[in-house]
């Protein structure tokens, strides 16, 4: 396929389905790694109300000014002390809410075939290690190129150098070149657009209000499956 060098994809909500989380729930699994300290209550439900606050600044911090943060950064701006090692019910929590859409697969497989790279690029806290975990588990990871993790890199969606660097990642300068396939219209869609990317917006998730930025993108390209994807694409030879 001519005039087409790479197809990078955001991963939660667009490579999985997306789920409503309880994230209450989430804060109280996140706070079972609080190393309490004799001057703190060891209340976890104290501890989850404050990296539940902790979650809202990091996440405004990457809406508004495209910052990343790492799972350590959270649970500094809670002022808590924490062990990764106890990362685990954390982990367990969200574990059922990352299986890969089975359409992942035969779409990868497609792309390589027409000599198209394959790329990641993920907002998120999470280490790198997780994410490609997630794809080896459900026997992707050989078929992605290049992926990038928020959480390694100093911006986040929409920022343009994220971009960039999922660019860098699977090998390709041209960003008109390069499509951006994702589920939201201001991190994916405008973000990939003020890197000079095309976009497809996948629209299967429920964007929270407060995650929705201050700008929606419209799409060059809607599809309601991963698999229609090879047709847009054909469209744009």
């Amino acid at each position: 396929m001519t005039g087409l060098d790479a197809v990078i994809f955001d991963w939660g909500g667009t490579l999985t389905a997306w789920h409503d989380v309880d994230f209450h729930a989430e804060s109280l699994a996140l706070a079972q790694a609080v190393l309490a300290t004799p001057d703190s209550s060891d209340d976890h439900h104290v501890f989850a109300e404050r990296l539940h606050n902790a979650g809202s600044v990091i996440w405004g911090r990457s809406r508004d000014h495209h910052q990343s943060s790492t799972i350590g950064d959270l649970f500094d701006e809670a002022g808590l002390q924490h062990d990764p090692d106890l990362l685990t019910a954390y982990y367990e929590f969200w574990e059922p809410h990352t299986l890969t859409d089975p359409e992942v697969k035969p779409l990868f497989e497609w792309l390589r075939g027409e000599g198209i790279a394959v790329g990641v690029l993920s907002n998120t806290i999470w280490p790198r290690a997780w994410h490609r975990g997630f794809f080896e588990r459900d026997g992707v990871g050989h078929l992605i190129d290049g992926d990038v993790y928020t959480s390694e890199i100093p911006w986040t969606k929409p920022s343009p150098k994220a971009f960039l660097a999922a660019m860098e990642a699977v090998g390709v300068t041209d960003p008109a070149r390069c499509v951006y396939v994702g589920d939201r219209l201001y991190d994916d869609v405008w973000g990939a657009h003020s890197a000079g990317m095309r976009a497809i917006h996948i629209p299967h998730s429920a964007i929270p209000a407060d995650q929705i930025g201050h700008t929606e993108g419209d799409p060059d390209a809607v599809a309601h499956r991963l698999l229609e994807i090879p047709r847009l694409l054909a469209a744009w030879r």
